[in-house]
C-alpha cells in the first residue's frame, strides 16, 4: 500500500494521504496517548519526575520487606543486616516499574522509527502491514529522537541507578556480615 488521495480527518498528517490504519494503532497516535498518561509521564519532563514516584514506591514496598527480612532467624539478631535486606529487596517494585516504562516507551520507539506500521483491521487474526509516506516518516522520525529517545535516556539512568543501589546495598550486607563474624 502507499500513498492515495483522499483526507484522513483525525490524523496529523498531510491531508493528502489515505490511511488504512485505525486511528488508535497509528504510531504517532499512539505516542500521545502514552505521552498523556499518568503512568507514562513519569520520565518525560526530567529524571527527578521519574525518580520522585520511583522512591515513593521504594518507600511504600520497605515496610513490607521489613517485615519478611524479619522472618529470618540470623537478620533477627542484626539490625543493620535486616534494614540493608530489607531495603535491597525493596528495589524490586522500582525495577519492575522501571521495565514497563521502558517496554511501553521502546515500544512506541520503535513504531515510530519503522518504516511501515503494523495494524489489526478487526482482531489479531487479521494483521496488515502499511507503508508510511515519506512525510509521515519524517514527522515520526522527529517525534523519536527528539520527544522518545531522551526518555529512554532517562529511563536508562534510572535503571543504572537501581543496579548501582543494588550493587551498594549487597557490598553494604556483605561487609556488614564479614564484621560481624569477627
Amino acid at each position: 500500500m502507499g500513498d492515495a488521495p483522499g483526507a484522513t480527518g483525525d490524523f496529523p498528517g498531510p491531508p493528502t494521504v489515505s490511511c488504512p490504519v485505525p486511528p488508535a494503532q497509528r504510531p504517532l497516535e499512539q505516542y500521545q496517548e502514552l505521552r498523556d498518561s499518568w503512568f507514562f509521564a513519569w520520565p518525560r519532563e526530567c529524571l527527578g519526575g521519574l525518580l520522585r514516584p520511583l522512591a515513593l514506591s521504594w518507600l511504600l514496598i520497605l515496610p513490607i520487606t521489613m517485615l519478611v527480612s524479619s522472618g529470618s532467624w540470623v537478620l533477627r539478631h542484626h539490625p543493620l543486616q535486616l534494614l540493608l535486606a530489607g531495603a535491597m529487596a525493596a528495589i524490586a517494585l522500582p525495577m519492575l516499574l522501571l521495565l514497563r516504562q521502558w517496554l511501553g516507551w521502546r515500544s512506541i520507539h520503535q513504531r515510530l522509527m519503522s518504516e511501515r506500521v503494523e495494524y489489526e483491521e478487526s482482531g489479531w487474526y487479521d494483521g496488515q502491514v502499511w507503508e508510511k509516506p515519506l512525510s509521515w516518516r519524517q514527522q515520526d522520525l522527529l517525534v523519536a529522537r527528539h520527544q522518545v529517545r531522551p526518555v529512554l535516556n532517562r529511563l536508562r539512568q534510572a535503571v543504572s541507578g537501581c543496579i548501582a543501589l543494588v550493587l551498594l546495598a549487597s557490598i553494604a550486607l556483605l561487609a556488614a556480615g564479614l564484621w560481624q563474624a569477627q
